[in-house]
């Protein structure tokens, strides 16, 4: 698959003519709240706005964003051995996704013991994520930004709280989607242990987790965290964020879709970087 040229604009941060997009993607990112237009007289352009959250929405669209069509032997170093160039296609030099934790956690790599336990200030990352198994009495929580990822111990106290109240396994396995590809969800759909979503607290969150977790692994193996005082802290969340965001969304999910009602009706968004013990 080779990815447009404009395509590759966009997702280098600049802007694209209106006239140089496939128009039904255009209006499927517009739709999702992924571009910004701009305007020049009768002309106009488009920008994303996000330009993370553009590579996610594409990926999980679609895999061969991330794989072009190429023979799984090749690799970057192979490539450039050959051609003096590693960057001609877009092969996945480093599969798998991130893990952290807070306590130690006895798990499996490679049909060998491996304790999940990084220092604080470091994370561990799984690349043979298929031959990663971890115990059935643990909470897998997965954590959209960064931030929060990085410092798990300073909201310990919040999380505990929560999986006690829900009466999920309070021993938790943090782990993260970046870089973006489907490897994360494609190791959940292979375990048993329940997956809470952490993400943030408005529509583009809740949509990603509808579309990249819920609707695979369903709503008896996966939830999306929503904090007891959420209603606070919407009264003082962002408006941009909610002007900014797609505004058609719902679910069969009853607490969720609760959420996204509250959310419509403060018209903000909260960022879960709030949780974050100072």
């Amino acid at each position: 698959m080779v990815i447009s040229t404009s395509l590759q604009t966009l997702l280098s941060g600049e802007d694209v003519a209106g006239s140089k997009l496939s128009g039904r993607l255009t209006m499927e990112l517009l739709k999702e709240g992924l571009l910004q237009v701009i305007r020049h007289g009768s002309k106009k352009s488009y920008r994303a706005r996000d330009v993370a959250a553009l590579k996610r929405y594409l990926i999980d669209k679609d895999e061969r964003y991330r794989i072009m069509d190429v023979n799984a032997s090749d690799t970057r170093a192979s490539m450039a051995s050959e051609t003096g160039n590693s960057k001609l296609v877009m092969v996945r030099s480093c599969p798998g996704f991130p893990v952290n934790s807070y306590e130690p956690i006895d798990c499996r790599l490679s049909d060998k013991p491996f304790v999940v336990f990084p220092p604080k200030g470091s994370f561990v990352f799984i690349t043979d994520w298929e031959r990663f198994s971890i115990p059935e009495d643990v909470t897998v929580i997965g954590i959209e930004n960064m931030e929060n990822f990085r410092k798990i111990r300073q909201q310990r106290t919040f999380l505990e709280h929560y999986l006690l109240k829900h009466e999920l396994p309070l021993k938790a396995l943090f782990v993260s989607r970046y870089p973006q590809s489907s490897d994360l969800r494609k190791w959940l759909c292979t375990i048993p242990n329940h997956y809470l979503h952490f993400g943030d607290f408005d529509l583009a969150g809740i949509n990603i987790f509808l579309t990249a977790f819920y609707k695979y692994l369903g709503p008896s193996r996966s939830s999306f965290l929503i904090p007891d005082d959420i209603a606070d802290r919407l009264k003082v969340g962002s408006a941009k964020r909610y002007d900014d965001q797609l505004k058609e969304l719902s679910t069969d999910n009853k607490e969720l879709q609760s959420l996204i009602e509250l959310i419509r009706h403060e018209r903000k968004g909260y960022d879960q970087e709030g949780y974050i013990e100072k």
